[in-house]
């Protein structure tokens, strides 16, 4: 009896002498944020989320889609703005806009995503749509056709409101698009930027408030924000070896330290899974050409992210008609190429015609076609 209770006391004390050490795989991520998200941007999947749902402010990282709408609008007519003194009568952080000043829609949105300037929020609201009123119903409706269902914009600058909320996971869809506009994109991965002023003529240096971009490799963007309501925001994007993350912070007292974390798990759970179809060829049947048939060829595309145990499930599809009526422009797409996942598309290519078939019937003798039929058949 003495012997058994011996052992028992003795495996119980064996965690003192030899310590169980977690899993890495067990140990779940930690942030210091009220709100958060990680999201793999080729797809929007969420890799680690908490509280991603609950509505909360989000400060200057309204400027995402201030910025995002303003590029869409310069893009059709980058318009001269004259700074009128309404525009800059708005408090927090500034660009250094003045009455009289005249700058592009686009200088404006470097003013935005550079500096934070609220001066230059308000400026291309009332330039774009009238009234910061009028502007905030474009920003929702932006809002609704990216699918950001928990979110409502009533400033351009993401000054306090308590109608103007979002959340992580809508932020991230929102970063998502807005880092897939080429403009935007390279704006908000300058860590200084010099901004044209077209009156005076004169140009201004501004720094990137978000340090990360000298802080973590691949970092390229997006957006700091604060306010005493809504506390510390972050939106941040970095991308390695074909792999692209969105992190979002809201309310996160260590939001630098939390987004490496972040950005870094993301990377160890990611596989960059190249995506190239170029060495791609085959003939398709052409009714009605000059030529009984066409080259196919496909196209080169991105790498995409995907889980490393996933890489054995992908599936590749090719989509072809099996045959084409005449004509057939050169470069014509005729079909694709598509990467899917569980039924989900990751991925597709083009595939193109590579030579122009014209309506007409082909002049071919009775030979020529005998030797073509042995060739199709082998």
């Amino acid at each position: 009896m003495l012997k058994k209770a011996f052992i028992f006391l003795f495996v119980l004390s064996l965690p003192l002498f030899f310590p169980v050490v977690a899993s890495a795989d067990v140990v779940p991520l930690q942030v210091s944020a009220k709100s958060a998200v990680l999201m793999n941007a080729d797809d929007g999947r969420i890799l680690f989320a908490k509280e991603e749902d609950e509505r909360l402010p989000m400060a200057s990282t309204t400027k995402i889609m201030t910025a995002l709408i303003t590029l869409e609008t310069a893009a059709v007519n980058d318009k001269i703005v004259t700074i009128t003194d309404k525009m800059v009568r708005v408090e927090g952080s500034s660009m250094g806009l003045r009455p009289g000043d005249k700058l592009s829609l686009r200088a404006l949105a470097e003013g935005m995503l550079l500096v934070s300037g609220n001066d230059a929020a308000n400026s291309a609201a009332i330039a774009i749509g009238g009234s910061d009123q009028a502007f905030s119903v474009l920003m929702n409706k932006r809002a609704k056709e990216l699918n950001m269902t928990n979110t409502h914009f009533v400033t351009p600058s993401g000054l306090d409101d308590d109608n103007h909320y979002t959340t992580a996971r809508d932020l991230a869809i929102l970063a998502a698009a807005a880092m897939r506009n080429s403009e935007f994109a390279q704006i908000a991965s300058q860590k200084v930027m010099t901004v044209q002023y077209e009156h005076p003529d004169q140009t201004r240096e501004f720094k990137n408030h978000n340090k990360l971009l000298s802080m973590y490799d691949g970092c390229v963007g997006v957006k700091t924000g604060f306010t005493k309501k809504s506390g510390r925001c972050l939106v941040s994007c970095a991308q390695r070896n074909g792999i692209r993350l969105i992190a979002v912070t809201l309310n996160d007292p260590d939001d630098w330290r939390d987004h490496q974390n972040l950005l870094d798990y993301g990377f160890s759970r990611l596989t960059g899974y190249p995506i190239d179809d170029s060495a791609y060829a085959v003939k398709i049947p052409v009714v009605g050409g000059t030529a009984d048939s066409v080259v196919v060829h496909g196209c080169s595309g991105s790498a995409i992210a995907v889980e490393s145990s996933e890489l054995s499930n992908i599936k590749r599809t090719v989509e072809l008609p099996s045959f084409l009526y005449a004509p057939v422009e050169e470069g014509q797409t005729v079909g694709c190429v598509r990467y899917t996942l569980d039924s989900q598309t990751l991925a597709t290519t083009e595939l193109v015609a590579a030579g122009p078939v014209t309506q007409g019937k082909t002049n071919k003798n009775l030979f020529q076609k005998f030797m073509e039929w042995v060739n199709n058949l082998f």
